[in-house]
């Protein structure tokens, strides 16, 4: 009896495991997505990571802004051309896992660029909605 315990206690974190680091690949793989796009200089792109709803939030130097009509606004203001959007790079410090529905990430980002070199600090919320993850809040420094 207590091997069958044992075996399905196993089994069970190995199931948790796979799935966790399942849900890891993806976010790391929508953040490369996310980079390629704004490498390419399209930043219709690199908005696909984030959630597509008027609730998004975003959080920077500006103050807090909701939506994602206004982000994309505000990224095409801010990165209208090519010197001023550069090559971005991410740097993953953290990858918490809140829920089942929820990850918290925590990076470095820069900007090598032409119109002068700029980077900060990210935290971002990402959520699981209809199994795909997506940004739900953009906290950038």
């Amino acid at each position: 009896m207590q091997r069958a315990s044992l075996f399905c206690c196993f089994l069970f974190t190995a199931f948790a495991t796979l799935a966790q680091s399942a849900d890891e690949q993806a976010i790391r793989k929508l953040m490369d997505e996310q980079t390629k796009g704004w490498n390419r200089g399209s930043l219709d792109e690199f908005m696909n990571g984030y959630w597509n709803s008027d609730s998004l939030e975003f959080i920077g130097k500006n103050g807090i802004s909701y939506g994602y009509a206004q982000a994309l606004a505000n990224y095409k203001k801010d990165y209208d051309s090519p010197e001023k959007m550069g090559q971005l790079f991410f740097t993953l410090l953290q990858l918490k896992r809140l829920s089942p529905e929820y990850y918290l990430i925590t990076g470095k980002w820069f900007l090598k660029r032409k119109a002068g070199d700029v980077g900060g600090i990210y935290t971002l919320l990402f959520r699981k909605i209809d199994g795909q993850w997506v940004i739900v809040v953009d906290h950038t420094s």
